[in-house]
């Protein structure tokens, strides 16, 4: 029989040795930007599933190409002009010698994606002066393992359906899963803006209860015994006059090449379906990050040691995203979860 897993000290994506996380928002422009900053050059790979990404660096996360490492990952509201925030994320590892060394020339590597939260209401007549750069710069300055989960970075101007989205997260330690029998620790970041809902149907119970631990969904995350079980219903979505998308990243300490974390990030999309109705959609830009800190060697058997890092960021996924929509608070017309469903 299997053991249950439990999360790690914080139950964030922070508990993955090596990683800091920082955040900056506009509470005007109602946008925010998510930095992810290893300490060290780490592993990294992605996974894209949306009809409609925004994406900046990621064809050099295909294992066929020559950079191993990136220095840091960027999630940030805006569309295309949050794509600025990685140029200001990139000016800031650069100017501390942080990057890519080529001859005398420093380039940090800089993935990034974004979604679009244009239409929520903030006030977005920045001019030519978007405020993503700043942003990514704050988000730098801000880092930490702290990570402030609902209305923060990515998250603070994000929808999941019609409900509030926001900043999630979650973590698990994988006993005896490097070599010696070392522990190893999964950990995934949501920022969710989806068209799909987090919740089933008109009720209080996330898609992802199955697999939260103690009381991370609050009290009404599991169905109630006469709920009615889900089961195939038509589309029944209104197309809404914006792009929606969810972005994650997956982290582990184990030691996998770039190849491996691309196997996690793929495996680790399977906790988006399992959070969210409907999923990967034409308008959604769903993208999965993938990375990895190299601090635990995968040991003796690494096929099976790669599936359970797979499976846990699956997992965490889930959790992650229903825990940005649990913890998200209701922005002007736009209701939170626990105001709607009556909890502190």
């Amino acid at each position: 029989m299997s053991t249950p897993l439990r999360p790690g000290a914080r139950n964030l994506l922070t508990d993955v040795p090596g990683l800091r996380v920082g955040q900056a928002h506009d509470p005007c422009a109602r946008t925010g930007v998510t930095v992810i900053l290893p300490d060290a050059p780490a592993v990294a790979a992605v996974d894209q599933r949306g009809g409609g990404p925004g994406t900046r660096e990621t064809d050099l996360l295909d294992p066929v190409n020559t950079v191993e490492a990136v220095h840091a990952l960027v999630l940030s509201g805006g569309s295309a002009f949050g794509l600025e925030a990685a140029g200001g994320v990139t000016r800031w590892l650069a100017a501390r010698g942080i990057g890519f060394r080529v001859g005398e020339a420093v380039v940090p590597i800089v993935p990034s994606a974004i979604l679009f939260d244009l239409l929520n209401g903030g006030d977005k007549a920045w001019g030519d002066r978007p405020p993503y750069a700043d942003l990514g710069r704050a988000a730098c300055e801000a880092a930490g393992e702290t990570v402030a989960l609902g209305n923060a970075g990515a998250g603070y101007g994000a929808t999941a359906g019609d409900l509030k989205g926001g900043l999630g997260s979650a973590s698990l330690v994988l006993p005896e899963a490097g070599a010696a029998g070392a522990p190893a620790t999964v950990g995934a970041l949501a920022a969710v803006n989806s068209m799909g809902r987090a919740t089933i149907g008109e009720s209080p119970a996330f898609w992802a209860w199955p697999w939260a631990v103690d009381g991370e969904l609050g009290p009404r995350a599991r169905p109630a015994p006469d709920d009615p079980t889900p089961g195939p219903t038509d589309f029944a979505f209104t197309l809404p006059e914006r792009a929606n998308t969810t972005l994650v990243v997956v982290a582990t300490d184990l030691a996998l090449t770039k190849a491996q974390a691309g196997r996690v990030a793929i495996m680790a999309q399977d906790g988006l379906a399992r959070a969210l109705r409907p999923v990967h959609s034409p308008l959604d830009g769903d993208t999965v990050f993938a990375l990895a800190t190299g601090r635990v060697p995968l040991g003796d058997d690494p096929l099976r040691t790669l599936a359970r890092c797979g499976m846990a960021a699956a997992d965490c996924v889930a959790r992650a995203v229903a825990r940005g929509v649990y913890e998200a608070a209701a922005l002007d017309s736009c209701p939170g979860y626990k105001t709607r469903f009556g909890l502190p």
